[in-house]
């Protein structure tokens, strides 16, 4: 499912970055590559504060649905 539609406060593992490959390699760069955890701290007006690794990274709506957890 889209990292958009997680629960807050729950541990996703990436299974995949959808989208074009300039959005793959930018959410890439940002740390976001399969096989790592991520939870979904808050979410306001669209934009997601997702926690990765020791860092909390925000995304907007778009970006969140091209990051697929499970």
């Amino acid at each position: 499912m889209p990292i958009n539609l997680a629960d807050k406060g729950v541990k996703y593992i990436i299974q995949r970055i959808a989208g074009k490959d300039d959005v793959r390699h930018h959410l890439a760069s940002l740390g976001f590559v399969p096989g790592e955890e991520v939870i979904v701290v808050s979410e306001v007006n669209g934009n997601y504060v997702i926690a990765l690794k020791d860092t909390r990274i925000g995304v907007g709506r778009e970006l969140a649905k091209m990051i697929i957890v499970a």
